[in-house]
């Protein structure tokens, strides 16, 4: 939903189409986004004309397609007031794929598959710092800027986790891993069937 509000604030500045709001965006958010995927983007333009948000005013040329010109309605611009006027929640909470990883190493009790997979995360995520930091030193956006400094703050959040995790569970010898270590069922249908009923009938 964070697109559909920055679409209309695009808008806000004056009507515009397909293409060119795609490149706007990407101009504005800057190069840690990536590009946005025009057939997204008509979706939600789609979406915003039928909300009322917007409205699409089809617009002949002489050799190409019909330009479809988009444009902001008065129902939009309370939208993205409203919007812009509320704090933004983590779109994911706090579920993160890493941090799932990390659970499912230390519940496995061995201190090499959770050395390695802290040490995996943190080669990458010491790679993703350099390179928000050459995309820094390069843009002449101050917004663009301010958004790669906020990604490098991220970056540096959970590479002080991995730093946390690793004091946690390995820092003791492997006492906290074989407490977590999840017990293994005790024994396969095959291995129950060999035990003393069985073998008294």
């Amino acid at each position: 939903m964070a697109i559909q509000h920055a679409v209309l604030a695009l808008l806000a500045g004056g009507p515009s189409y397909g293409y060119e709001l795609k490149g706007a965006f990407e101009e504005a958010v800057g190069p840690q986004w990536g590009p946005l995927n025009i057939g997204h983007l008509y979706q939600i333009l789609d979406r915003l004309s039928r909300d009322g948000l917007v409205v699409a005013e089809r617009h002949p040329q002489p050799v190409k397609p019909d330009r479809v010109v988009y444009e902001i309605t008065p129902d939009g611009r309370a939208e993205l007031d409203r919007w812009l006027a509320e704090p933004s929640p983590r779109s994911g909470g706090f579920r993160d794929d890493f941090f799932l990883k990390v659970t499912a190493a230390a519940r496995s009790g061995e201190p090499a598959t959770v050395r390695a997979v802290l040490s995996n995360q943190r080669g990458h995520l010491m790679r993703e710092l350099r390179n928000l930091d050459g995309l820094r030193r390069r843009t002449d956006d101050p917004v663009v800027g301010l958004l790669l400094s906020a990604a490098s703050r991220h970056v540096e959040a959970d590479l002080a986790f991995v730093d946390d995790a690793e004091g946690v569970l390995l820092a003791d010898g492997g006492a906290v891993l074989a407490r977590l270590r999840t017990p293994r069922a005790e024994g396969t249908t095959s291995e129950r069937g060999t035990g003393p009923t069985q073998a008294a009938g």
